[in-house]
């Protein structure tokens, strides 16, 4: 008999060992910011033990964390209901991630009530609070937009499947279109005439901005990077300008957005060289997840964007729409609930398209640009713009021999010119970390090779010229 206790006994606490570095091992793998593996510890933990408060806490935190937030709302509610730590603020955001935005109101509201009684500081619940009332007022506006297809696709070459025409300009990653070999997530838009373009890059801090340059003749200006307006301190991507020359759609992660990238609409002031407040585009175009590259193709009467909303880390979902001339907007107040949320997520996209002749029209007009092969960026030697109407790429262009080896003339001058004026950013560079003695060291370099570029760049325009002048009075 006393075997058999002992025996029980030290099952019990056998089991009880197993579970604590169980468990052990599934908060370590929370807090090191490895989701996948402690929902997968969690879920293990919570098929023996499925109303423990913490295990369906950190389940459905990890849940949240990794976007599967459907999956996040049942543990939630279970620690939520015993008060486990602050389980009703993330069950709140849970429900503000499904839609659920009165649920979400109701449960952070009584949150911030207990809080207040507790005399607890409640500044990130009320900042949650006015995020998901502002996602609610947008499911109250969710556009009108016929969806005439999507299709899935690997993310890191998504626009390789984007078949926009070419009178609306081009669209080019980063580093197809720069040349870079360094891992690099930004877009390029360059206008039809190919005389400007709209680009991310990353600056100090990693951070993505958005800049333009324009071309003159056959050179780029300095990149310009675009108003604060804009970039607002946080990622900042996918721009696109449309054919008004006016019209700006990007993609930001900042203030405004329901989460990761959001869609974002701006207008070119040429009056003050600025931009109006840029507005959030709203439901369905944007969701609770990473929504980008929006496109209005007029010539096609097509749009497009992109979303990872329910798909693998992997993979994007590619949505084709036709643009509204005038946004017109659901009926909430006499809606069905679900049928709304469905509309706001696009998971049916053929219930957004009640007219069929509509869709069946778009649907011809996809199946011809799809078919069009895309236009490439053009391998050249160089670009020299003669003048308006002329623009040579090879020496075969030139008809005065003349012109053609002063031209070559200029070509091995303009490297040495670069390769000062990398020497010069380099000694910047060095100036600006230098001590006080090193500084004044660099100085007097630093001032006699910028008076030397400033030559190099009077001397390369006077070459430039004699090149078009010679060229002109051979035709």
């Amino acid at each position: 008999m006393k075997k058999t206790i002992l025996l029980i006994l030290l099952f019990y606490i056998s089991n009880f060992a197993i579970q604590a570095q169980t468990a052990s091992e599934a908060r370590a793998f929370f807090d090191s910011g490895n989701y996948t593996e402690a929902k997968d510890a969690y879920a293990n933990l919570l098929t023996r033990y499925p109303n423990q408060s913490e295990y369906n806490y950190f389940f459905g935190r990890s849940c949240l964390a990794l976007k599967h937030f459907k999956e996040a709302v049942n543990p939630l509610e279970k620690s939520s209901k015993r008060n486990y730590s602050d389980a009703t603020l993330y069950l709140a955001w849970a429900y503000n991630q499904n839609y659920e935005y009165e649920k979400a109101i109701d449960t952070i509201e009584n949150y911030i009530r207990l809080q207040k009684r507790r005399r607890k500081d409640t500044e990130e619940a009320e900042n949650m609070l006015t995020e998901i009332r502002k996602n609610f007022r947008m499911l109250k506006g969710v556009e009108k937009v016929c969806v005439i297809d999507s299709f899935i696709v690997d993310k890191k070459d998504f626009l390789s499947s984007y078949r926009v025409s070419d009178e609306s300009g081009l669209l080019y990653m980063y580093n197809e279109y720069f040349d870079n070999v360094t891992p690099h997530e930004g877009v390029v838009y360059e206008s039809e005439r190919g005389n400007k373009i709209y680009y991310a890059d990353k600056d100090e801090s990693g951070i993505y901005n958005i800049y333009t340059r324009n071309r003159l003749l056959d050179e780029w200006s300095d990149s310009k990077k675009l108003p604060d307006i804009i970039n607002d301190s946080v990622d900042t991507n996918y721009p696109f300008m449309s054919a008004d020359g006016i019209t700006f759609y990007y993609a930001s992660k900042g203030e405004g957005s329901m989460g990761g990238y959001d869609i974002f609409v701006t207008r070119y002031n040429t009056h003050t060289d600025g931009y109006l407040r840029p507005e959030n585009v709203g439901m369905p175009f944007n969701s609770p997840y990473n929504d980008y590259m929006f496109v209005i193709d007029e010539f096609n009467d097509l749009g497009w964007f992109v979303s990872d909303r329910f798909q693998p880390e992997d993979k994007v979902c590619i949505y084709v729409f036709i643009p509204n001339r005038i946004k017109q907007t659901y009926n909430f107040e006499t809606m069905n609930p679900e049928e709304l949320i469905q509309l706001a997520q696009l998971t049916e996209i053929n219930k957004t398209c009640p007219d069929e002749a509509i869709a069946s029209e778009g649907k011809k007009r996809l199946t011809k640009a799809i078919h069009i092969n895309p236009k490439e960026k053009e391998v050249v030697d160089f670009t020299f713009v003669l003048d308006d109407e002329q623009t040579y790429h090879y020496l075969s262009d030139f008809k005065s021999q003349q012109a053609k080896l002063l031209f070559q003339k200029k070509q091995q001058f303009k490297k040495e010119f670069v390769e000062q004026n990398k020497r010069l950013s380099e000694m910047r560079n060095e100036y600006q970390t230098g001590s006080e003695s090193h500084k004044n060291q660099l100085k007097p370099a630093i001032l006699d090779l910028e008076k030397r570029i400033n030559q190099m760049r009077q001397e390369l325009d006077d070459i430039t010229k004699d090149v078009r002048k010679l060229e002109k009075n051979k035709e």
